[in-house]
Parts: C-alpha cells; structure tokens; sequence
C-alpha cells in the first residue's frame, strides 16, 4: 500500500478523505435528483389521472324519469291503419308533453308547461317511444310506464355541477324547475342509473344521448386494417433487411429513411394519406379502410425497428449450430432465428398499434371527423374513432360533454393499459431462455 512521506496512506489522507467526501455528496445529490424526478413524473401522472377520473366518472351514471304515457289512438294513429311509415311520423311529442304537464296539474302557463317539459330530454324520450310503437303498433292506445333520460341540465343539477344556490340568472335551470325535479326525486320517479346509452349510443347533439359505440367500432375496424398491412409488411421487410438485404448504400439509405420515419409527426402521415388515398386512389372519405392504411404506414417504422431488435437479440449460436447441421440460411433464420424473436417481434407490434389507436391528427387529416350517428358495418362506410370523438366532444362548451370527454379518455387508456398489459403478459409468456 502506498503512503506519503509521513507514513499516512494515501488513500486515507485528508486530501483523499476530501475528495471522497464530495464525490459522495455528489452521489447523494444525484440520487436525491433522480428520486425527485420520479417523485415528479409519478405526481404529475398522478394528479393526471385523478382529474380524468374525478371528472369522467359520474358520466357512467345518469338520471331518467319514469312517467306514464298513455299512446292515445287519436294522436299517433288516427286513421287506425297501422301503417308503420305513419306510425314513425306521428307526433309522439305532444303524447310526452301530455304525460308530463298530466304529472302536475297546476302548471297552466304556456311559459311554465315550457319550462316543465324540458326537464326530460325531448329527443330521447319522443324518440324512445316511438320505437317502442313502431316495433308494436298494438301498443297503441295503451297506457305504458316508461323510463327516459332527463335532460343534461337536470342530470348536472342532481350530479351537483349546478349550484342551486346561485342567483336564478346565472345557471341554466330555474328554480320552479328545481322544485319540481325535487318533488320527482323524492317520490322516486327520477332515479339514477347505469348509463348504458354511453357505451351502446353513438354521437348525439344531446350530451345525455351521446355514446361512443360508432367511434369505438370505427377505431377497432381502422385497427384491424392497420394489423393486417403493418404487421406481415413490417415484419418481413425487418426480416429481409437483417438477414438477407445486402450492405450496400441502397440499403443503408432506407435503413436511415425508417428511422427517421419513426421521429416523423403523425400529422405528415394524415397528409400522405389524404395525398395519395384519397386525391390519387378516390377512395371514400371518412371511411376505416383509408383510416387503417394511413396507421400502418405510421405504424411501419415502429414494427420494423422492434421487430430487427427482437431478431440482433437472438444469440448467433442459434444459427450457427442450425447452419452447422446442414440447414441453410433461409431455414435457419425462419425455423429457429424469427420462432425464438417472435415475443419481442409480437410486443413491437402489439405496442405501435396501440399507438396507432390514440392517434388523432391523422384520422382528421382523412376525414373521419363527420358526425356519424349510425354504427358503420363496413369498411368503406362512413365512420368515426375515439380520440377524434374525443376531440369533437372537447370542442363542446356545455359541462355535460365535459365529463363525457373525461369518460371516454377513461375507456381509451383502459384499451390501451390493456393492450400494452398484453403485449408484457405475451413477451414474458412466449419467451425462451437459452
């Protein structure tokens, strides 16, 4: 051991001991750094999701009215034919408008009966009981009890989003209006309940009627499209660029390109699409078919890099020793080399769909912003996704659509926390030690 002139080691002298001491208190405030970092990212995350949550909950549960309606003959079918195309355009209006102002008698103004009937959603309660007498017209002249959605306002007042002790000028709903949501609330008529219209309703200009079933068949009919062209695309243009491709500048060219493609904007994608699918092919706007295309060439690049990472991690020797028992190269990289790279290449490929599926700027690029009311049962039919509905239902100014954006932003990152839960599940599961 080394030691200075008076006989003290070096390493333990009061120089080294100094030196020592701010190296460890760098070390320790690097750590510190480090934890506060994570600390940070984790609350920021953190008070992230607990305002998604606290605002989106109570949209899966809403407020209805049950009232009886009596279907009077003279009104939906005077001329007692049945005919269904007349029985759709009857004034099933008046019919709950009369239900209602029969609930309270004493409600004679023209003003008060106004104010009266929009306690109830007139879309959803005029058009819930037309289906029912269009689907049976024997139904007429019946008395029925019937369940409908009150309207967004009374369902924000009972949520507790409306101050009722705010001057009467200042929010939406009037106190005589109130006092009668009050007096159906007590007597049970007005209750709340699962809000299953969210999930099985498509877009709507009523926030009580509004769902996200179109968007979600959409996202999952341009996913699909996106899964069947990226995905065998994807993995056999890694497969040939890393085994077979020969090193030459064409090849280190778009080797490059793909990498830089993966650091590309999304919107340049949206722009492609709308270029050459649309404006070139005339395929139909709005459609998952040109939808799904313009993800997988967003998805591309991420499978390939994922997919030629998966393959470099597969030990060499697995192909020497295959090459050494007289298969070829072909045999050895198919039958051994991509079988024993297929968890990573199936997590790559699993992950850059689900970031396809949150991708907006695209799809709006291409069109699949129009307000579709029907769930589409095609692919080249007009359609939305859900984080374009998302961002329609964010531009909305009243607070109804506020807990539905919030709502729906719950149920993509379920999607998405699901898929990449899948795609680890998948990676741990499928993966051989060797």
């Amino acid at each position: 051991m080394s030691s200075s002139p008076t006989g003290i080691s070096i390493h333990q002298s009061d120089r080294a001991l100094k030196r020592l001491k701010v190296r460890k208190a760098k070390e320790a405030r690097f750590r510190m750094c480090g934890i506060g970092a994570v600390v940070a990212a984790v609350t920021m995350l953190g008070w992230l999701l607990v305002s998604i949550v606290g605002t989106g909950y109570t949209a899966f549960y809403q407020h209805y009215l049950t009232i009886d309606v009596e279907l009077t003959e003279s009104v939906i079918d005077p001329t007692g034919a049945r005919d269904p195309d007349e029985l759709r355009k009857a004034n099933f209006r008046k019919i709950i408008q009369e239900a209602i102002y029969d609930r309270f008698p004493t409600v004679t103004e023209r003003r008060e009966k106004s104010e009266l009937f929009k306690i109830v959603s007139a879309s959803g309660a005029t058009n819930q009981a037309r289906q029912m007498v269009y689907n049976d017209p024997t139904l007429v002249g019946k008395t029925l009890t019937i369940t409908v959605p009150t309207s967004d306002d009374v369902d924000q007042l009972l949520k507790g989003y409306i101050d009722r002790d705010a001057p009467e000028n200042r929010r939406k709903i009037s106190n005589k209006q109130i006092v009668w949501v009050d007096a159906l609330t007590e007597t049970g008529e007005i209750k709340s309940k699962f809000n299953t219209t969210f999930f099985t309703a498509t877009d709507s200009r009523d926030p009580e009627l509004a769902g996200i079933a179109g968007a979600v068949v959409g996202s999952l009919m341009a996913l699909f499209v996106a899964f069947a062209v990226s995905v065998p695309v994807g993995v056999g243009a890694a497969v040939y660029l890393e085994e077979f491709a020969p090193q030459n500048r064409f090849t280190d060219f778009v080797e490059i390109n793909i990498n830089n493609l993966a650091a590309v904007p999304s919107i340049v994608f949206g722009l492609l699409g709308l270029a050459v699918f649309l404006n070139f092919f005339g395929m139909p706007r709005s459609a998952p078919l040109v939808g799904g295309l313009v993800l997988a060439l967003m998805t591309l690049p991420t499978i390939i890099i994922a997919t030629r990472s998966a393959l470099r991690a597969v030990s060499p020797s697995i192909v020497d020793g295959a090459l050494s028992l007289g298969a070829s190269h072909t045999q050895a990289v198919f039958h051994h080399k991509v079988p024993l790279a297929a968890p990573g290449i199936l997590t790559g490929s699993i992950i850059g769909i689900a970031q396809a599926l949150g991708e907006t700027a695209p799809l709006l690029m291409i069109g699949m912003v129009a307000f579709v009311t029907e769930i589409p049962s095609g692919l080249t039919e007009p359609a939305s996704a859900l984080p374009v509905q998302i961002f329609l239902w964010s531009d909305s100014a009243e607070r109804a659509w506020a807990e539905r954006t919030s709502a729906a932003i719950i149920v993509l990152l379920s999607v998405l926390i699901c898929m990449n839960a899948l795609a680890i599940f998948l990676r741990s599961r499928l993966e051989r030690r060797w």
